[in-house]
Formats: C-alpha cells, sequence, structure tokens
C-alpha cells in the first residue's frame, strides 16, 4: 500500500486542495515517488517519478484516461483536443496538427511580432501596468489573429470573439469545483452568467464558421486549415460544425490562457533579477540590434529561449496532469487499482532536487549546457505522449518572439509593495496580478524608433 498522510477529518484533503494546492502535494510527495490520498471514496496517487510519469503517458497511455477535471471542462471545450479521448481525439489530432507544422508556424511569427509591436508601442515611460491583463491581452490578440485571420479591433467579429472569450475565461474554473455537476443546475447569478457568456461565444463562432463555409475563402489561418482539413488515415471527411467549434474555443482557451501567464512569470523573475535581464538585453542589442524579430530570431535567440525555459520550470502554466486508471496497475512495487486518480505534477517535478541544483533558483544558464542524465520526464511543461500539446511549437515561437520585441525597449519595473504569489487553477495565474511601472531601456529601442515586422 501506497504511503500518506492521514488526517483526523474526511473533508481535509478536499479544503487543502482547494486553498493551497500546491503545498498540499508537497506535503504529500514527501511520502515518496508513489504517495496516497483520499477526497471521500476518491483514491488519489501523487507519482513523482519521472520513470513512472513515463511509463503512464507514454508506455502505457492506453491503460489511462483523462482525469475528472477535464471531464467537466467538456461544458465549455466540448470534444476538442483537451478533452476527447481514443479514437476520435486520434483523428481530430490528425486534422489538427498540420496547422502547426514548422512552416506554418513560421508563418505566424508575423502577427506574433506585429501584436507585440503594437502592445510596446501603446505603453508610455513611467506607465503603471497591471502585467498580466497586458499579456492576456497581447496573446488574445495573437490567437485572434492567427486563429481567424484579422487584428482584434480591426475585424468585428473577432472583437465579439475576444468579448466572449474573456468572459467564458473568467467564469471557467466554475466548472472545475466539486460537484460542479450539481451545481450548473442551480439558479444561481453566477451560473446564469457563466451559461449567457457560454451561449454567446457559441453564438460568434458558429456564425463566424457559418460565413466561412459559405464563403469558401482560405484566409491562410488557422480556421481555413481545420475547414479544409480532410481525413484521409482514418474514416475520412472534414470535421463538423460542432467539431470546429470545440477545436476553435479549445485553442482560444488554451493558446492565450498559458502562453499569457508563462509571460506574465517571467516578467517577475526579470524584474526580480536584474542581472540576467541585463545578459537578455545583451543578446537582443546584438541579435536584433533595432529590427524586428521574426520567425528566423527564434534560433538565434538561446539565452531568451532558456529565460522562456526557465520560467516554465518554476511556474509552469499547466502545473498538474492528472489520468484515470482503466485497469489495476502498479508501479514501483505499489498497487494502484482501477478507478483510482494519478496526478504527475509539474510543480513537484521541475523543482525537485535530485534533477535540478538549487531548485528555487532563477538560472536560465542551466539551459545552455547539457542535461547531465536529467530524466525526460523531470520537465514536461507541455504534457507528453500522444496527448503532449499540439501546439508547443507555436507556444514556444510565441513567448520568445514576444519577451524579446517587448524587451528591446522596456523594462518592467516591480512594485514592490505589491505581493507577487502563484494562483494554482486551471492554470498557473498569478494571484493578485502584477503590478509593475514601463521603463524605457538606457541602451534599447527609442519611443521614436518605428521598426516594422518584415513584409511575407
Amino acid at each position: 500500500m501506497a504511503p500518506g498522510p492521514r488526517f483526523l477529518l474526511p473533508w481535509t484533503p478536499l479544503v487543502r486542495m482547494r486553498t493551497n494546492p500546491l503545498r498540499f502535494l508537497e506535503e504529500v510527495a514527501r511520502h515518496g515517488p508513489v504517495a496516497q490520498f483520499r477526497i471521500g471514496s476518491q483514491r488519489i496517487f501523487v507519482l513523482s517519478d519521472p520513470d513512472g510519469i513515463e511509463d503512464v503517458l507514454i508506455t502505457r497511455a492506453s491503460s489511462f484516461a483523462k482525469g475528472r477535471a477535464l471531464e467537466r471542462a467538456k461544458r465549455t471545450l466540448g470534444e476538442g483536443l483537451l478533452t476527447s479521448e481514443g479514437a476520435f481525439h486520434l483523428r481530430q489530432r490528425r486534422l489538427v496538427q498540420p496547422a502547426f507544422h514548422k512552416a506554418r508556424v513560421a508563418g505566424y511569427a508575423e502577427a506574433m511580432t506585429r501584436a507585440a509591436m503594437a502592445t510596446r508601442d501603446r505603453w508610455h515611460a513611467g506607465q503603471p501596468l497591471e502585467v498580466s491583463a497586458e499579456m492576456n491581452r497581447l496573446t488574445l490578440a495573437i490567437v485572434a489573429d492567427t486563429l481567424f485571420g484579422a487584428q482584434v479591433g480591426s475585424d468585428s467579429d473577432t472583437a465579439r470573439v475576444q468579448q466572449a472569450i474573456t468572459s467564458v475565461m473568467e467564469m471557467f474554473d466554475l466548472v472545475l469545483v466539486p460537484f460542479a455537476e450539481w451545481l450548473m443546475y442551480l439558479p444561481l447569478p453566477r451560473i446564469r452568467q457563466y451559461r449567457a457568456s457560454q451561449a454567446a461565444l457559441d453564438s460568434v463562432i458558429y456564425g463566424i464558421i457559418a460565413a466561412r463555409r459559405a464563403s469558401n475563402e482560405d484566409r491562410g489561418d488557422l480556421l481555413s486549415m481545420l475547414l479544409h482539413a480532410q481525413d484521409t488515415e482514418g474514416a475520412g471527411g472534414g470535421m463538423s460544425d460542432r467539431q470546429l467549434r470545440d477545436e476553435v474555443i479549445t485553442l482560444f482557451l488554451a493558446g492565450h490562457e498559458t502562453t499569457a501567464n508563462a509571460l506574465s512569470w517571467t516578467w517577475v523573475l526579470l524584474g526580480r533579477n536584474p542581472g540576467i535581464e541585463a545578459k537578455l538585453h545583451a543578446e537582443l542589442d546584438t541579435v536584433l540590434a533595432n529590427r524586428a524579430a521574426t520567425a528566423d530570431d527564434v534560433g538565434r535567440l538561446p539565452y531568451t529561449r532558456a529565460v522562456v525555459a526557465e520560467s516554465m520550470r518554476l511556474y509552469p502554466p499547466a502545473w498538474t496532469l492528472g489520468r484515470r486508471v482503466l485497469d489495476d496497475y502498479a508501479w514501483a512495487g505499489h498497487d494502484i487499482p482501477r478507478g483510482s486518480l494519478i496526478l504527475m505534477s509539474q510543480w513537484l517535478l521541475h523543482r525537485d532536487p535530485r534533477f535540478w541544483p538549487e531548485p528555487e533558483r532563477f538560472s536560465p544558464e542551466r539551459w545552455l549546457h547539457e542535461s547531465g542524465g536529467r530524466p525526460r520526464f523531470a520537465y514536461f511543461p507541455f504534457g507528453g505522449g500522444n496527448r503532449v500539446c499540439v501546439g508547443e511549437s507555436f507556444a514556444w515561437t510565441e513567448a520568445i518572439i514576444v519577451l524579446a520585441t517587448i524587451a528591446q525597449r522596456w523594462r518592467l519595473v516591480l512594485d514592490p509593495d505589491h505581493p507577487v504569489e502563484p494562483h494554482p487553477l486551471i492554470t498557473m495565474r498569478t494571484r493578485h496580478g502584477v503590478r509593475a511601472t514601463a521603463q524605457l531601456r538606457a541602451h534599447g529601442l527609442s519611443v521614436s524608433d518605428s521598426c516594422k515586422p518584415p513584409a511575407g
């Protein structure tokens, strides 16, 4: 029997998971690489062995299914890539995958640069910023541009999607709370607001899909790719309107939220570490000088990439994965019965001193050298196996280009009196946001500089 903490009151684990899940999982993991606790009749195993995680996500992936949180998320996301299972998931992945091939992602880089430059041009010296809100606004503009081929604010459909998505995201965590299945039927004001936001979002998305089908227009964006995708390996045919809706909403919610959080934490860590920030600026000044970043620069900015990688190590946007056990399973001498839930936490593995010297220290340099035999799943910000994030290359490109573009001109000086701490909901947000002041770089781009993204 796997070890684990004992509690006098049966509801204590639920309360602890709701109030401070990171600390609670850390306490559970101290009992060993396989440790367990219960919430009611549900047995939950915390797996913090990288080889065990690889076994669950890759070697024996067919023996597991998504956890209950993502089952509940189907109320919002439907049967998109994040929530679907089995043969249907594999079919949808085949249809979506071409939209994220390397050449396609390189094509999206211009939209990323354009949106980042619009953000940095909007700021002025000494301006107080709520960084989390700024990054959410920026990444939403990017996903709107790349998904619908229109800039936020210049296209009425896209602007309406932005408003509807924002409303749904504000309510999204409601569907993940325990007993959400019953709560959703109550006539509570928050439930009514959630339903209204969901209906508004569906109305906009279905309207855009109908208009695109009628025109048969190929704008070269993600939606065009999805509309024209054909399953040549499976049952054949393309996506129904419902399938398109589910994938579009999944890309919107998962795409902009996770990158916005990664960038917010990156600015926090740079603000706390001016020496590292200076090295970042030096690389940008050397490689980019006074020109705009392009897709080709992603591979020419190793330190910028290392800053992003180290930020996602310390504050992974997706901080835990859950899998339901479909058949009795055993790992490291511990039996894990059918029906149990296995939690695999990036927060735990990314800060494990067995794999990361001085794990609490922000050190991008550790990514510039060999891993020294570090296990594969000591670092897995995008998951792994056949459910690894389909947009991983998109996310890396976006984060590097956005960080490089803004840091060319600005430093973000943190408000020393404002607390910044993790708020682990569906993603790793900042609990109170991030307050900072925009400060022009002494040797960066001036306000009068007018870099424009290259044509084509």
